[in-house]
């Protein structure tokens, strides 16, 4: 075939077909049966190139993504288009969350060469890993401009076979322009005037009709409302306007189309600026960060709403999302499979939603109009073929009998859509992910009054530290209890330390601080750079393809947080619990990255701009001394609620040899009664057992 490289003998010697059975990825899984040789990354692939002379065709993806499932049934599941890519080149299918490391250096090569990147994303490589070609979509006959897939893999393979040496120069050229970007440090951690500016350029892009930022595709801002909800609990100028615009956010993503008023749970985004119609997959990573400033929210304010949400999505994600083993799954599909005159195929939001007639015919006349008006199912259609999401036109729980009403609709309504096909569930636990689901279970279950939560925290904290850690080195993914080989990367070690310190908080355990201690040491010693600063993967982990394109460093948040302002999270809270000034000074030096982009794009490190409110207001620590029992119990949760930003909680049980954790040593109890040690700033208050003097110490409320 022209263009195509390697032919005649060496399509004979070509390895044995697709290799993904033993993947631990579901969405390597779902490519086993494709016709395409497949492999998963790693040294044999190149080493398989060098031997067949061809490049290699890097696929990355993820199990949730609508377009990724679109290519492989046009494309990958093709015959004809699997016979060109396997007779050309080596086929290397990559999951983006197992393997954030390879995803982030060639999703940085793909912008630099198009100008946008997204998934499915196709990059080809030279035989040392170099990309020198890359794009995203490409649909299986020329569309609107965009070439086929199979006229891009023979203009690939002849400029490989007849113009070598300029595929091979450009692959240098892009790499090392790749390998010489840097990072601005900043000067220094946002202070107080930088965070306040934040709040004025946040002010600026609220969409002020709709809520939230900017305009479609709309995101859900849970990192930016979570430094808003922070910052509106200190006492600076713009207090008052951080806290309204979180609370308008979070209010309209609460009634809208993306929050699912039926099971609970967060859909990926909004494709309309009024949170409409979303795109229908559900992340944890959303879900996890979205329950834990729902709870803030509430924390802070009162407002009911924000626990209503936090337990409900804390509820789903384990009813939906959790796992066997203790941990919890990654997401759920954008499609559901629906079967048709002429076969299976995926659907978007089949599961979901709703038409007037749909409604009358579950629900009855009166009840089924009702619905329709409160959750916006019109005759139009709010989505496709008449059918609408579901949407809250008003708060039925202001009114005792709508409440009421409502709570029975919904019920009738979850049983009859728990009848319809599903969506396809991504089962593998992704650490840093999980991590972020312990801090929000955690925290929901003390403040909320649900061991239950409490409990599954635990179970999935246990699965961390017993199956992720091997050898003392974090891994970033398990499926059914098995743990895979990709190392973990900083957000997961600064994620799952995040989780287990807010459960040590929590529950008062040792064990979990001091898992978190050794997952820092690491942060420490092994992703620190030559300057000092964090760097996204390990020093250790040397990976021979990706050693050309530099170690990846991106300080800005995207979906979550970025592995540096999660790791300095971490790190400050753990610096307050022993007074390691190490560990304060690392935090401060990751934070200096975020401080040059809080001035122009605060909506990209909402969760830097988070924790640098909590280094400004502190360290504020409180430490709870007392045995168990109500009256500590009291002091506890009093100190729980705090909405300091800076504020770290322990409890302990006092006395000599009670306790490894620094903060709470040489503390005991005040003439026989549970007392609160509260220090700010070094300084220390004197011991307290009134809840009421803590509560203003830590600026906590009683919710109401």
């Amino acid at each position: 075939m022209p263009g195509v490289a390697g032919s005649g003998q060496e399509r004979e010697n070509r390895a044995v077909p697709n290799q993904l059975s033993e993947s631990t990825s579901p969405y390597l899984q779902q490519h086993v049966d494709n016709p395409v040789e497949w492999r998963e990354w790693g040294d044999d692939a190149f080493t398989e190139a060098r031997r067949r002379d061809v490049p290699v065709l890097l696929s990355v993806g993820y199990a949730a993504c609508h377009w990724c499932h679109v290519m492989a049934h046009e494309s990958f599941e093709d015959d004809a288009t699997a016979a060109v890519m396997n007779a050309g080149f080596v086929n290397v299918k990559v999951d983006r969350e197992e393997r954030p490391d390879v995803d982030a250096a060639y999703m940085a090569a793909t912008t630099a060469l198009t100008g946008h990147g997204g998934w499915p994303m196709t990059v080809f490589l030279t035989h040392d890993g170099r990309p020198f070609y890359a794009g995203t979509y490409y649909p299986p006959s020329p569309r609107s401009g965009s070439p086929s897939f199979t006229q891009v893999l023979e203009a690939v393979g002849q400029a490989w076979c007849d113009r070598r040496g300029e595929v091979e120069g450009a692959g240098l050229r892009i790499s090392e322009a790749l390998a010489a970007r840097t990072v601005p440090t900043g000067h220094g951690p946002p202070d107080v005037r930088r965070l306040s500016h934040a709040v004025r350029v946040l002010a600026r892009d609220e969409d002020v009709a709709h809520g939230g930022f900017g305009g479609a595709p709309k995101f859900p801002p849970s990192m930016v409302c979570e430094f808003l909800l922070r910052h509106g609990a200190t006492g600076a100028a713009t207090a008052e306007q951080a806290q309204d615009l979180a609370v308008r956010t979070l209010t309209a993503m609460a009634r809208s189309g993306m929050y699912d008023q039926v099971a609970g749970g967060f859909a990926r985004y909004s494709v309309d600026a009024a949170w409409v119609v979303p795109h229908f997959e559900k992340m944890l990573y959303d879900n996890a960060l979205l329950a834990r400033v729902y709870l803030h929210w509430w924390r802070l304010t009162g407002e009911s709403t924000g626990r209503r949400i936090a337990e409900e999505t804390c509820d789903w994600m384990l009813d939906v999302l959790g796992t066997a083993e203790g941990g919890i799954a990654s997401s759920l599909d954008a499609d559901t499979p629906v079967a048709g005159p002429d076969g299976v195929h995926p659907v978007e939001g089949a599961t979901y939603v709703w038409t007037p007639a749909g409604l009358v015919e579950l629900l009855g006349p009166d009840d089924g109009a009702w619905a329709a008006e409160l959750l916006a199912v019109t005759d139009p259609g709010t989505f496709e073929h008449g059918s609408s999401t579901l949407q809250l036109t008003r708060d039925p729980w202001a009114d005792d009998v709508d409440a009421e009403r409502w709570t029975a609709v919904r019920d009738r309504l979850r049983t009859a859509r728990a009848a319809r096909p599903q969506p396809g569930r991504d089962d593998k636990v992704v650490a840093a992910w999980n991590g972020l689901a312990v801090a929000a279970l955690a925290e929901t279950g003390a403040l909320c009054g649900r061991p239950d939560l409490v409990r599954a925290a635990e179970r999935a904290a246990d699965l961390l530290v017993g199956t992720h850690v091997v050898d003392g080195r974090l891994r970033r993914v398990s499926r059914n209890g098995v743990v895979g080989s990709p190392a973990g990367v900083l957000e997961d070690y600064g994620d799952v330390a995040e989780g287990l310190l807010a459960l040590h908080a929590v529950t008062g355990d040792q064990q979990w601080w001091r898992a978190a201690g050794d997952l820092l040491d690491v942060v420490l010693t092994e992703f620190s750079g030559a300057d000092g600063a964090l760097q996204d993967t390990s020093a250790a982990a040397g990976d021979a393809a990706l050693a050309g394109l530099g170690r990846p460093r991106d300080p800005s948040d995207n979906a979550y947080p970025s592995g540096s302002s999660a790791a300095a999270g971490a790190l400050l809270t753990y610096a307050a619990l022993t007074g390691s000034a190490r560990h304060r000074d690392v935090a401060e030096q990751a934070l200096g990255s975020a401080d040059s982009l809080a001035d122009q794009a605060p909506r990209f490190v909402g969760w830097a701009l988070a924790v640098a409110e909590g280094l400004v207001d502190g360290p504020r620590e409180a430490a709870v001394i007392g045995p168990d029992g109500p009256d500590t119990d009291v002091l506890h949760l009093t100190a729980l609620r705090g909405t300091a930003p800076g504020l770290v909680v322990a409890r302990g049980t006092g006395g000599a040899g009670s306790s490894d954790v620094p903060l709470l040593q040489e503390r005991g109890v005040v003439q026989g009664r549970p007392a609160a040690y509260v220090c700010r700033g070094f300084v220390c208050d004197a011991p307290t057992t009134d809840a009421a003097v803590l509560a203003r110490a830590v600026g906590a409320i009683r919710p109401r």
